[in-house]
């Protein structure tokens, strides 16, 4: 085979691949946090965080802007997902997550959040099919903007404040210590497994699985 012959052939693979049906996003998985360098490492950002670590071990990107978020579009438990890391701040996550629906005509029940959750320790998970807010701001406006409590959830342990008089703002926006930090990334981890279980099982599975897991 002459070289004009590999070239005609990559050039062949090239256009089958092109010509490929890309297959539609059929889930949106949302990681909630706090845009910005100084938010890195807070208790707040553990939805972020999660997200980043699973791009980190598979190579997937979030880094284009769409639906006031930071998105990208991979596979996970076997669907076509959309990744999303709103970048209007916490208390508005719900705008980017309700412009994604309606542009994909995604129901609220293959919508999952990934969010920080201050009543369980630091590490733990836990999988809920539905619910309420709980306080977690973030959760409250997406419900708020879609309409619903409907949408799965997995929830990431980041420590309940230090005693009751404790400003609630003040340590959801604290740095995890270095004493945690093997825990939470363990956690992190373990949340995006949670949820490619929650896509292809069920959040039943998922939380059987994956509920109280620690480290």
């Amino acid at each position: 085979m002459s070289v004009f012959d590999i070239f005609k052939q990559l050039d062949a693979q090239r256009a089958a691949e092109a010509a490929k049906p890309v297959q539609p996003v059929e889930w949106l998985v949302v990681g909630l946090g706090n845009p910005g360098s100084k938010y890195d490492n807070t208790r707040h950002n553990a939805g972020f965080r999660a997200l980043e670590s699973w791009c980190a071990r598979t190579g997937s990107r979030i880094d284009k802007m769409k639906f006031k978020a930071l998105v990208g579009e991979a596979t996970l438990g076997g669907a076509r997902v959309l990744l999303m890391k709103p970048q209007t701040f916490m208390n508005l996550s719900g705008e980017a997550v309700r412009d994604a629906a309606a542009f994909y005509k995604i129901p609220p029940a293959r919508i999952l959040i990934l969010s920080d959750d201050v009543s369980l320790d630091v590490g733990t998970l836990r999988v809920r099919p539905k619910g309420s807010a709980g306080g977690q701001n973030g959760l409250k406006n997406i419900i708020y903007h879609l309409g619903s409590e409907d949408f799965p959830r997995v929830k990431i342990g980041v420590g309940k404040k230090p005693h009751p008089d404790y400003d609630l703002a003040a340590w959801v926006l604290s740095k995890f210590t270095a004493d945690e930090q093997q825990a939470i990334d363990k956690a992190c981890a373990d949340a995006m497994e949670a949820a490619a279980c929650v896509i292809e099982k069920g959040c039943a599975a998922a939380a059987q699985q994956y509920n109280g897991k620690r480290i």
